[in-house]
């Protein structure tokens, strides 16, 4: 996908459309696992609505914490859920964003190899 150090460095269009293509593919990975957490909240968690769901899903995706109501009493299903769901947002969050920074630490460190 990306040049080797001895080949010369790639075109801005190229470039640019590696990032534009690597924001997309994140962009579509991180809905699929914003989807999963809404659907998971949903079925372990009935007294959330749809817009609870997407709240909790949200911030645990993005590494915040969910927000749950102190009224609502967790069953030990959406406990084990909301932990497991933690775990897979965490490493999918960082290897999205270690995705999207490849083509510019790729460019980054090609230039310092080129020769002049």
């Amino acid at each position: 996908m990306y040049e080797h150090k001895t080949q010369p460095l790639a075109s801005k269009k190229k470039y640019w459309n590696r990032i534009w293509s690597n924001l997309l593919f994140c962009t579509g990975i991180l809905t699929v696992c914003l989807f999963i957490g809404m659907l998971g909240y949903k079925l372990t968690i009935p007294e959330f609505d749809w817009y609870d769901c997407l709240l909790n899903a949200s911030m645990i995706l993005s590494g915040m914490g969910p927000i749950i109501d102190e009224n609502i009493h967790l069953t030990n299903a959406a406990k084990v859920f909301a932990s497991m769901y933690a775990l897979f947002s965490g490493v999918a969050f960082i290897s999205t964003i270690g995705f999207i920074i490849a083509p510019v630490a790729h460019r980054f460190f090609h230039k310092l190899h080129l020769e002049e």
